[in-house]
């Protein structure tokens, strides 16, 4: 009888362990990708408009640091919109509002320029 509740709690062990492997796993397997896809997308600039920015904040709890995640969103001509994450600096310098050139490769935000309107 305890050798059947031991053998039980082993596998469930390992199934446990195996679940959270898999998951780690995978979460690096779409990071590689990402990557890479962004390494073979071709560099793209367009003018576009700030419309949004937001952030995201994850952690923090306990004894744990927090990180902190930044996205604008930029308007294209003809109503086409994408959000891309950005460094905390680029995050503080953009403002809702602003025009410019957006240069970006995949879903990797390279820079913005802003137009200055006379």
């Amino acid at each position: 009888m305890i050798l059947w509740k031991f053998n039980r709690l082993i596998r469930s062990f390992f199934i446990v362990f195996g679940l959270i492997a898999f998951v780690m796993i995978m979460g690096i397997v779409k990071t590689i990708g990402a990557g890479l896809s962004n390494q073979a997308a071709e560099r793209v600039q367009r003018s576009c408009k700030v419309v949004d920015k937001r952030t995201r904040v994850s952690g923090g709890s306990g004894d744990f640091s927090a990180s902190t995640y930044y996205y604008i969103t930029f308007e294209f001509d003809g109503g086409e919109r994408k959000e891309l994450e950005v460094k905390d600096r680029d995050f503080g310098m953009i403002v809702i509002g602003d025009r410019g050139e957006l240069h970006y490769k995949g879903t990797r935000f390279l820079e913005f320029v802003r137009v200055m309107e006379a």
